[in-house]
């Protein structure tokens, strides 16, 4: 009796996603060993589809700076110049890879900056 069940691109014991098949008998999953015979993935279709943004919807380059600071995730951080709350922030590795990283808070009523070292 399996543990896991429904999707055939699935590994039955583990969960873990089977390797396409190949020119062998069965597909062995890479995780657990457990393998399935290749013929149980006869008829078996396969689709994707790839979409893409409209033009004038991808328009990041021709972003002004002013716009692109106050894009992204909003913090209940209080302001320390206008003392509203709310505030945009973004991360920075500005130090060697083992130290922390420099995240950057914009006010999103006055535009005032200040940054905080992790």
């Amino acid at each position: 009796m399996s543990c896991f069940g429904g999707d055939p691109n699935f590994c039955p014991e583990c969960g873990n996603i089977l390797p396409l098949p190949g020119a062998q008998d069965c597909v062995v999953c890479r995780r657990c060993g457990f393998a399935i015979p290749v013929r149980e993935f006869a008829d078996q279709v396969i689709k994707s589809s790839v979409v893409f943004n409209p033009l004038e919807e991808s328009t990041v380059a021709a972003e002004s700076s002013e716009d692109s600071e106050l894009k992204g995730p909003i913090t209940d951080r209080r302001c320390s110049r206008c003392s509203k709350e709310g505030m945009v922030y973004h991360t920075r590795q500005m130090r060697s890879a083992d130290e922390g990283q420099t995240v950057f808070f914009t006010c999103i009523h006055c535009r005032y900056q200040e940054k905080e070292d992790s």
